[in-house]
């Protein structure tokens, strides 16, 4: 084979080869590099805004045919032109941003709804882990359970023994910090189904293992669920949450991770003893329970006794 025809070949072959991985990737989504589908009105708001006044840029200053190497027009003291490119862009900024105060409302203002249609969720950022109260007092680890089709309104909170997250589900819009001393609000509605949530502020040593998912489900089943939690509040179903969302972010039973092995260690079935380990910290190990309840060491407590017995 000619080297000419060799190299065309190859080069044929390699562009093929990106052009399919990319294309794979992109249709990945969220996994790519795509945004995820809008799943509330308010992220639509966002893509709307975003992805319209991209079109019009794209279409505006488009090649035209022009070759690469064309230099555009060397103009010199032209005080009209001058004026004309001063006073242009601003007019372009200006209906830009009298678009997006347009649809600014709609992204930040939560629809009207009854209080049967709404419901209220605070949602803590820690090292490494996100906890969810719910308006009854119930509590979840790393997993919210939330109403379908109806508004969420969301509390995003920072604690002043923690450091900065930020909490971000893509199918529902924008980040939002949570930071200490501050409360930011947003809100959601969206159709049943599982939501990734992610920490979007580098947060530590394990900042890329703290995920969380919103599951979102009928009314009835929401309601049935805070009701169940807050009736077993130190019960072994939040204590395994905990025990998933909190302990094993760092720590495994049978062998060192992050943190020294727990398999076995008798403070896992002592309420007492673990209640100073986890409200204070030691070592290299934050307060990951410093406003922990009693109830919800005891929930801990309740699950982890069986590691402490058999080590694991």
């Amino acid at each position: 084979m000619p080297l000419g025809v060799r190299r065309t070949a190859l080069a044929t072959l390699a562009t093929s080869a990106v052009a399919l991985i990319f294309s794979a990737v992109a249709l990945a989504g969220n996994a790519g590099f795509l945004p995820g589908e809008a799943h509330s009105p308010n992220a639509h708001r966002v893509q709307e805004a975003v992805e319209g006044t991209l079109v019009v840029l794209i279409v505006k200053y488009r090649r035209r045919g022009r070759p690469r190497t064309a230099e555009g027009p060397q103009i010199h003291g032209a005080t009209r032109l001058e004026v004309i490119w001063t006073i242009v862009p601003i007019i372009i900024l200006a209906a830009i941003a009298s678009f997006v105060f347009y649809l600014l409302p709609g992204i930040v203002n939560a629809p009207a709804a009854s209080a049967a249609d709404q419901t209220t969720i605070t949602i803590e950022g820690h090292q490494f882990y996100w906890l969810f109260r719910y308006p009854n007092g119930a509590i979840s680890i790393d997993t919210m359970i939330a109403p379908a089709n109806q508004v969420v309104h969301e509390r995003v909170v920072g604690l002043d023994f923690d450091v900065n997250h930020s909490w971000w589900v893509p199918d529902f819009g924008p980040k939002y910090d949570a930071i200490p001393g501050k409360v930011n609000k947003t809100w959601f509605k969206a159709p049943e189904g599982t939501y990734v949530a992610r920490c979007a502020e580098l947060c530590g040593i394990q900042h890329a293992d703290m995920d969380a998912q919103v599951v979102v489900v009928p009314r009835a089943v929401y309601d049935a669920f805070i009701a169940k939690r807050l009736a077993n509040k130190s019960g072994v179903q939040l204590g395994r949450q905990e025990w998933q969302g909190v302990c094993l972010k760092c720590h495994r039973l049978d062998h060192t991770y992050i943190g020294p092995p727990l398999g076995g260690n008798p403070l896992l079935a002592e309420p007492v003893a673990i209640t100073t380990l986890l409200r204070n910290g030691q070592g290299n190990m934050p307060a990951v329970g410093h406003n922990w309840t009693r109830a919800q060491i005891d929930a801990l407590t309740s699950y982890t006794k069986q590691f402490a017995k058999t080590g694991g």
